[in-house]
């Protein structure tokens, strides 16, 4: 694999059994490029290691006064510094792709996903754990994937010395042999403990950046309200554990740290005295004993990619386990079902959970007391299936199971608008420029959304001299314009894309009484013939609805015109009137009366 195929035609589907199995499928998958970042890395350790053997021999040369011996030593210090630099330049180069490609093919499953799911993603992972995952727990997975080839490395060039050592000199080889295990295993016990208070980083971390995603994301409320101190000082606190967190952390790493440069040090102490005492005895000469203490000193070097896998791993662990839990979310499907409905769906619009039925081609207007429950109908209505709702039976457009064709097939057959729908930066054009049916232009959908100010906006801020406000950029989630613009915007896009199936949810929260009124008409005129749902308490909205359904409890309380159940229904008149029967008193009566005038007045128009 290498960086030029990059982004990966399929990035699989990955293990998310488990933090360690998703880390271990990501390396499966990149074996070849681990087994040549291997391979340089064999090449560059054994090309240093294999200096202190031509320093040995130069050193004995020199004592056995052999001038040819020296000049073979030299020339093998020369093979030994190209081949260095060789091994080095490419071990770094392969190494280097290998965090890369882990990284965008852990992203792209992450963008995959949450194309998959949509707007019901955040409603079963924090938007804050997301990301995290996308950011700061993708570099921490592509470290450990990049680490891995050259601990492999290191640990294959630590076992093939420690063997040539002890066929090269016995009596040192084997104190060595023995004492390089010891050094690499002594750290162990320390491991735990390390990773625990890295686990309690990661997770301290993540709340804070929860906490920051949430501040960004509602701090034009937080400035409405004065609330902006009140937040930074959880910030503050929040960011303060984390530092407390990883102050903890780096001491036990430091520990192992010390501990990685103390051992190592005591046993070249140990090399080098008996060494020493056995170069007095004669028993072996000075260029040997120089050689032993060489490949000793360079032993330090893997033992350092040792301590960096350790920590590695006990940093990507927690990182591959959020990953895990958000790539494990799926979508409830049934693969035959998608064998076996593929044409395009159309027809009458019906959920089994709650009894609510769109009859195809009307706008049906569904009031819930409940704006969350309203959010997990609409999402059910689109074929997602909220949390903890498995084994609900799932909405059907044309008696066909939403659950039962390809997600694509869904999605082009009912669009569901969230009540907080996300804008994109780019231009308008881009924005609009969505997967569509083909016979709502721009210009119809923004009409019947009544973006005719956004559009003056648009205008006045474009940066060049057109003044098209189609080619004017909008910032990121839209937070130079107003809730309402955004709304309106939002309703723009989802008019384009002219779905057999449009599911609103809430669209004209934000606007004023007159722009939605005009909306409604819009909408109405524009979706003629058309499925439509929408969730909406608003008496301007369901007045122009051709059928009312009041959900109450999860379930289809009463059904009608909007006139006729604030006439006969208490409880819909209490939610659309945000009043209670006490409340309204001798007014209801009056009410009424204007409502069946202004109904009179509408017939003989």
């Amino acid at each position: 694999m290498h960086i030029s195929d990059l982004p990966y035609a399929d990035p699989g589907r990955p293990d998310v059994r488990s933090g360690p199995r998703f880390l271990i499928w990501l390396g499966r998958n990149q074996l070849g490029g681990q087994v040549k970042a291997m391979l340089w890395g064999v090449l560059h350790m054994a090309s240093v290691a294999t200096f202190p053997l031509a320093v040995g021999m130069a050193v004995q040369a020199v004592v056995d006064r052999s001038g040819a011996r020296l000049a073979v030593a030299g020339a093998l210090v020369l093979v030994l510094g190209v081949l260095t630099a060789l091994g080095d330049t490419m071990l770094h180069r392969v190494a280097v792709t290998n965090w890369i490609t882990a990284a965008a093919r852990v992203q792209q499953l992450l963008a995959r996903k949450t194309a998959e799911l949509g707007a019901a993603l955040t409603r079963r992972v924090a938007a804050g754990e997301v990301i995290a995952v996308s950011t700061g727990d993708v570099e921490k997975i592509g470290w450990f994937v990049e680490a891995l080839s050259r601990f492999a490395s290191a640990l294959l060039t630590t076992v093939v010395l420690c063997v040539a050592l002890v066929i090269y000199q016995p009596a040192l080889g084997a104190l060595i042999a023995v004492g390089v295990p010891v050094l690499a295993l002594a750290v162990l016990p320390l491991l735990p403990p390390a990773t625990k208070r890295a686990d309690e980083q990661r997770e301290k971390a993540g709340r804070a950046t929860e906490l920051a995603s949430d501040t960004v994301a509602g701090l034009r409320v937080l400035r409405g309200i004065g609330g902006e101190e009140l937040f930074l000082s959880r910030y503050r606190r929040a960011s303060q554990e984390v530092r407390k967190a990883a102050v903890h952390s780096a001491r036990m790493w430091a520990l192992i740290a010390a501990v990685q440069v103390v051992l190592p040090g005591l046993l070249l102490i140990a090399v080098v005295w008996y060494g020493v005492a056995l170069a007095q005895d004669g028993r072996i000469g000075v260029g040997e004993l120089v050689t032993v203490y060489g490949v000793v000193t360079f032993l330090l070097f893997p033992l350092r990619q040792f301590e960096e896998i350790a920590m590695a791993y006990s940093f990507s662990r927690p990182s591959a386990q959020r990953a895990a839990r958000v790539l494990g979310l799926e979508r409830t499907t049934s693969s035959a079902g998608e064998e076996r409905h593929t044409e395009s769906l159309t027809g009458d619009l019906y959920d089994p959970a709650s009894g609510l039925l769109a009859p195809a081609g009307q706008l049906t207007a569904v009031v819930c007391g409940d704006p969350d429950a309203a959010g997990r109908l609409a999402d059910r209505l689109g074929g997602h299936a909220p949390e903890g709702t498995e084994g609900t039976p799932s909405s059907l457009l044309g008696g066909v199971a939403l659950d039962e064709v390809t997600l694509d097939a869904a999605r082009a057959a009912v669009l569901v608008q969230d009540k907080d729908p996300v804008l994109l930066s780019g231009t308008l054009a881009e924005l609009l420029d969505v997967p569509a049916s083909g016979a709502v232009t721009a210009e119809a959908a923004l009409a019947a959304a009544q973006c005719g100010d956004v559009l003056t906006a648009l205008a006045q801020g474009s940066t060049d001299d057109s003044g098209d406000p189609m080619r004017t950029r909008i910032t990121e989630r839209g937070r130079s314009l107003s809730g309402g613009q955004r709304q309106r915007l939002a309703l723009a896009r989802s008019l384009v894309t002219d779905p057999e199936v449009l599911v609103l949810d809430e669209p004209t929260s934000a606007v004023d009484s007159h722009t939605e009124a005009r909306i409604a008409d819009g909408v109405r005129a524009l979706r003629k013939g058309r499925t439509t749902v929408v969730f909406s308490s608003s008496p301007l909205l369901l007045d122009r609805a051709d059928r009312v359904v009041l959900v109450r409890d999860g379930q289809v309380a009463a059904v009608g015109t909007h006139g006729e159940l604030v006439r006969s229904h208490s409880g819909y008149r209490a939610v659309v009137t945000r009043r209670t029967d006490e409340e309204t008193g001798g007014e209801l009566d009056s009410e009424l009366t204007e409502l069946d005038k202004s109904e009179q007045i509408e017939e003989s128009a």
